[in-house]
C-alpha cells in the first residue's frame, strides 16, 4: 500500500483509495487475516460459555434444535446483509442501508438503538471480567479491574484500526482454538476413545436416556431460543468492519459464505459434546456451567480456571469489538449529521477519536450505573436494550427488501452475493423474528425486556420522526447527499 494517498485511483473492488483512507474517512487497517479472524470470532461470545446451562436446563438435549433454530435465522440475516455489504461496504452498514432505503428515520433509529446496545454491553463485560480478575487478584477491588480492562481497550482502540484488528486477532484466535479443542476431546470421550477418560456415563444414550430428548416437551424448544438467541449477537460486526479493509467486498463474501459452518461447528458441535458427555438433568452443568461441568467429567484438570481463562478472553474480545462497532456506528451516524458533527471527524490515524471516546463514556457511565443501582437504573439499561438484536435483524430484513432493487437497478455489477430464494426466505426470516418477539411476551422476562425495548424504541423513532419534520429540506439535501455517496462507494 502506498504511502501517499491517490486523489483519483481506487481499488475497483472496494472503491477504497489505494494508499490511502477510505473515502468516509477512516484508514483501510485492517487485513485479511484480522478479517477472517472477526468473521469467525464474532458468533463466539462469552454468552455461549456461560449461558448455555440455563438453556440446557430448560430444554434438555432439545437445546440442540434451539440452537439450530436461531442458528438458521441468523445465517439468512447474514445472507442479506451480506448481500447489501459486498455492494456497498460502509462503516454504518445496516444503519446506512436502513436509511437509504427505508428513509432517514429508520437510519437514524436502528443506528442509535445498536449503539445503546452495544455501550451496554460494554458495562456488562468489563463488570464480567472484573468478578474473574478480581478471583485471582483479590487485592484489587472490582471496580478497579474494571476500569483498568476499559482504559486498556479503549486505548487500543484509540490508537489505530490495526490495533484493534490484532488484538481481535489473538483474543478470537485463543476462543477458535479453544472451542476446537473441547469439540476434538469431548467427542474423543464420547465415543470411547479418549486416552485417560474416566466418563463412563458419557454416550449418545445420553440424548434420549433421561426422560428423552424433549424431556420438558416440545414447547421448551421455544423457551431454549430465548435463552440462546441473544449469544448470537455480533455475527454482523464483521460487515462494519469491512469498510475498513483492503477488500471490503472479498471480505464480506468470504464472512458471509462461511456462516453456516460457523455456527453448526461451535454452536451445535459444542453444545452436542456437552449433552452427550453428561444427562442433561447433571447437578454438576447446574453448579458448575455446562463446559466446566463436561471437562471435569472427562478428568480434565483445573477445568474451571481454564474455562475462567477462556471466558476471561471472550469477554475481552467482546468489550474489544464492543467499543469498536459502537464507535464506528457513532462515526457514521455523525457522517449523516444524526450525531454530533465530532463524531464524523478522524485523526490523522484514520481513527473516529470523538466517537471512541463518546461511546466508551457511557459505556463507563453504565459501569457506574452497576456498581451503585444494580437492581434499579442497570437493571432498566439491560432490559430496554434486550430486544435490540432482534430489531437490528427486522431491520436487516425489510432492508434487504428494498435494497435489492436499488442495487439491480443502479450497480447490477456488484450484487455478487445474492440472498437465497429472495423475496420468499426473506418473508419467512421476518416472520420468525416476529414469532420470536411475540413469544417473548409469554415468558415474564422476555416481557419486560420486549416491552422496555419497544418503548426505547418508540422513542428513538419520535426523535427521528420529529428531527425530519423540523429538518424539512436540509435533511432531503442531506439524504441526496448521501444517497449519492453510498452509490459510489
Amino acid at each position: 500500500m502506498s504511502a501517499q494517498p491517490t486523489a483519483t485511483k481506487t481499488s475497483a473492488a472496494s472503491g477504497t483509495p489505494e494508499g490511502g483512507n477510505s473515502p468516509d474517512g477512516l484508514k483501510p487497517g485492517l487485513k485479511n487475516r484480522h478479517l477472517s479472524m472477526i468473521a469467525i470470532g464474532g458468533v463466539i461470545g462469552a454468552g455461549l460459555f456461560v449461558g448455555s446451562a440455563s438453556g440446557i436446563a430448560a430444554a434438555g438435549p432439545g437445546i440442540l434444535l434451539s440452537y439450530a433454530l436461531v442458528g438458521v435465522m441468523v445465517v439468512f440475516v447474514m445472507r442479506m446483509l451480506g448481500e447489501m455489504a459486498a455492494a456497498h461496504p460502509t462503516s454504518g452498514s445496516f444503519s446506512e442501508y436502513a436509511d437509504r432505503a427505508l428513509g432517514r428515520w429508520a437510519g437514524f433509529s436502528i443506528g442509535w438503538l445498536y449503539w445503546f446496545f452495544w455501550v451496554v454491553v460494554l458495562a456488562v463485560e468489563a463488570t464480567a471480567g472484573a468478578v474473574i480478575l478480581e478471583g485471582w487478584v483479590p487485592s484489587v477491588p472490582q471496580w478497579a479491574w474494571a476500569l483498568i480492562v476499559m482504559v486498556v481497550l479503549t486505548a487500543t482502540n484509540l490508537a489505530s484500526v490495526s490495533s484493534y484488528g490484532e488484538f481481535e486477532f489473538w483474543f478470537a484466535g485463543i476462543k477458535v482454538v479453544a472451542i476446537a479443542a473441547f469439540i476434538l476431546i469431548g467427542g474423543l470421550a464420547v465415543f470411547g476413545v479418549l486416552p485417560g477418560s474416566d466418563n463412563d456415563s458419557a454416550g449418545l444414550s445420553n440424548l434420549t436416556s433421561h426422560d428423552g430428548f424433549l424431556p420438558n416437551g416440545p414447547g421448551a424448544i421455544l423457551t431454549g431460543v430465548l435463552l440462546v438467541v441473544f449469544s448470537f449477537m455480533g455475527s454482523e460486526i464483521v460487515t462494519l468492519a469491512a469498510g475498513e479493509s483492503e477488500d471490503p467486498q472479498r471480505a464480506v463474501t468470504k464472512a458471509t459464505n462461511s456462516v453456516i459452518w460457523r455456527i453448526a461447528v461451535f454452536y451445535l458441535g459444542s453444545i452436542f459434546v456437552v449433552v452427550t458427555l453428561l444427562p442433561w438433568d447433571s447437578k454438576a452443568i447446574a453448579d458448575h456451567g455446562s463446559y466446566v461441568a463436561a471437562l471435569e467429567s472427562i478428568g480434565i484438570p483445573h477445568a474451571g480456571q481454564v474455562m475462567n481463562v477462556i471466558v476471561l478472553t471472550a469477554v475481552l474480545s467482546c468489550l474489544n469489538s464492543g467499543l469498536y462497532t459502537a464507535s464506528r456506528m457513532a462515526f457514521s451516524l455523525g457522517k449523516r449529521r444524526d450525531a454530533p458533527k465530532a463524531f464524523a471527524r478522524t485523526n490523522s490515524r484514520g481513527v473516529p477519536q470523538a466517537a471512541i471516546i463518546g461511546s466508551v463514556i457511557f459505556g463507563f457511565v453504565a459501569v457506574f450505573f452497576n456498581y451503585k443501582w444494580p437492581d434499579t437504573v442497570f437493571e432498566f439499561l439491560l432490559n430496554s436494550s434486550g430486544a435490540v438484536a432482534l430489531f437490528v435483524w427486522l431491520v436487516i430484513c425489510f432492508t434487504q427488501l428494498r435494497m435489492r432493487g436499488i442495487i439491480q437497478r443502479e450497480t447490477p455489477e456488484k450484487l455478487t452475493v445474492r440472498m437465497w430464494l429472495f423475496p420468499y426466505l426473506t418473508w419467512a426470516t421476518i416472520a420468525m423474528i416476529s414469532f420470536v418477539l411475540v413469544y417473548m411476551l409469554t415468558d415474564d422476562a422476555g416481557r419486560e425486556q420486549v416491552l422496555l425495548s419497544l418503548l426505547v424504541a418508540a422513542i428513538v423513532v419520535g426523535i427521528a420522526l420529529v428531527r425530519e419534520r423540523v429538518g424539512g429540506g436540509a435533511k432531503a439535501k442531506d439524504k441526496d447527499a448521501d444517497t449519492e455517496a453510498l452509490t459510489r462507494s
